[in-house]
């Protein structure tokens, strides 16, 4: 990994007990998992921008790319 720092979590002792009891690498789980999580808001965040853009851009009408398609097969193309 390149850049990288500790973070510290604090648990009840009984739950390292059990994580380390079970074999659980309760240290890839975390990071794992707050990776996962940042990926999730940044997609939730990027989806709420997109939905107001979408919001103050208004309804097309109409479906936009069959009227293009149709205006570049009626093109005459310099004939």
């Amino acid at each position: 990994m390149g850049n990288t720092v500790v973070i510290g979590v604090r648990v009840p002792k009984w739950v390292k007990k059990e994580l380390e009891k079970l074999g659980i690498d309760y240290s890839r789980e975390i990071r794992e998992y707050l990776i996962n999580r940042v990926r999730e808001e940044r997609a939730k965040r990027l989806i709420k921008e997109i939905d107001e853009l979408a919001e103050k851009i208004g309804y097309i009408k109409g479906n936009l790319s069959s009227e293009f398609i149709r205006e570049d097969r009626d093109w005459n193309w310099g004939k």
